[in-house]
């Protein structure tokens, strides 16, 4: 008996353009996290190894290609029958990690997992677009109803970010609303109910945000603090604004042609988190103006390829599922580079495929997994044509 599949036609490659850039920005990622730790990690009295931070982002990296492999060998509109139970556990994660998270600052955003933390807020980014894009190719031309179409879907997307601001996580919060609006804009939404919701939404999000903020005046402070840093870093240069000024001092030693791999001096307990969210500085400084544009170069690559592969897509849930995920890291990606280059305010938020961060490169390496899978859809389909 032949399988139910039978019908369908035979896998095609996927596209190979995506997947190097993929790859290239992981193993660039994993070197500069040895770059911009190993020094700090060796003198740690609680580590004392210069490789912890790469053994740990290299098991994350392994989880994540794994999961990259899988999404990328199942068809992708297989998806559409997880997005609702996968929507339900990131609900219930959330929940529970603004009860049992752990966090700095008073802010509760990740499970302690021993050796790994899960941020649910990163998977939360992939489920939303996951199950936006699903009602949309769903509901067809109705989606530009307000009751029956756009409501559900902003109603679901207003409860998952409420639930990361409780955390607080404002950074994530705003890449999730960039990347769904992404979503339901090309979807077809009405802009005009849109524009409507938006301007009722910012008045609720502001009330609730300045209620928060005058309920817990600690992390008011914290936080105004970071927006008088940014407006003038150099007014409190040995507090509030010591990681941008520290920041721009690794982009001034860089100048054109950079300090050297390895040769960062900011890395040496100068800039906090190096690794992490102020990554792009240590590149900055040690590969230049010249590496840094080869760099970005190499990201909007990735984005441009992301996006041909999604319109390439006939299946509507493939093409709003695909600009979702590529829409997700072009965010992440100008939030952190804007707030680490002094740009706009110091959101906290990492560098995909770059920073060291477990769950964000899981959930980003399974996001491009999908998008090759779907690359792998149109790529059979062309091969069809041709045989035909």
């Amino acid at each position: 008996m032949k399988p139910d599949n039978a019908h369908l036609p035979r896998r095609g490659t996927p596209d190979f353009p995506l997947l190097f850039l993929t790859f290239s920005l992981v193993c660039f990622g994993l070197a500069m996290v040895f770059s911009a730790s190993s020094a700090t990690s060796a003198v740690d009295v609680n580590i004392r190894d210069p490789w912890y931070y790469v053994k740990r982002q290299g098991a994350a990296i392994i989880i994540g290609t794994v999961g990259m492999l899988f999404c990328m060998n199942i068809r992708y509109s297989i998806l559409k029958k997880w997005v609702v139970p996968l929507l339900f556990v990131t609900i219930v994660l959330l929940a529970a990690v603004i009860v049992v998270g752990e966090g700095p600052n008073g802010v509760k955003s990740w499970f302690d997992l021993g050796p790994l933390n899960f941020q649910p807020s990163e998977l939360a980014k992939l489920s939303i677009v996951l199950y936006i894009s699903a009602l949309i190719s769903k509901k067809g031309e109705k989606f530009r109803d307000f009751r029956t179409g756009l409501l559900p879907v902003l109603s679901v997307l207003g409860l998952i970010a409420a639930l990361i601001m409780l955390q607080p996580d404002y950074g994530t919060c705003a890449i999730l609303l960039l990347g769904a609006l992404t979503v339901i804009v090309v979807g077809g939404a009405n802009l005009k109910h849109l524009f409507l919701i938006g301007f009722f939404a910012a008045s609720v999000a502001s009330v609730g945000i300045t209620a928060f903020l005058l309920a817990n005046p600690d992390y008011s402070d914290y936080k105004l603090n970071r927006i008088t840093s940014y407006l003038d870093p150099w007014a409190d240069p040995l507090f509030t604004g010591y990681h941008l000024i520290q920041s721009l001092y690794a982009f001034g030693h860089g100048g054109i042609w950079g300090a050297g791999f390895g040769q960062s001096i900011q890395k040496l307990h100068y800039l906090p988190e190096a690794h992490n969210d102020f990554i792009f500085a240590i590149i900055a400084e040690e590969l230049g103006f010249i590496g840094s544009s080869l760099f970005l170069l190499t990201y909007l690559l990735l984005i441009w390829r992301g996006i041909v592969v999604a319109l390439r897509c006939s299946d509507p849930f493939g093409t709003l599922a695909g600009i979702g995920i590529i829409a997700m890291i072009g965010f992440q990606a100008v939030i952190n580079i804007g707030g680490v280059s002094g740009a706009i305010p110091v959101t906290g938020v990492t560098l995909p495929f770059i920073s060291y961060g477990g769950s964000s490169m899981l959930v980003s390496l399974v996001g491009m997994g999908i998008l090759l899978g779907i690359s792998r859809e149109y790529n059979s389909a062309e091969k069809e044509k041709k045989r035909r």
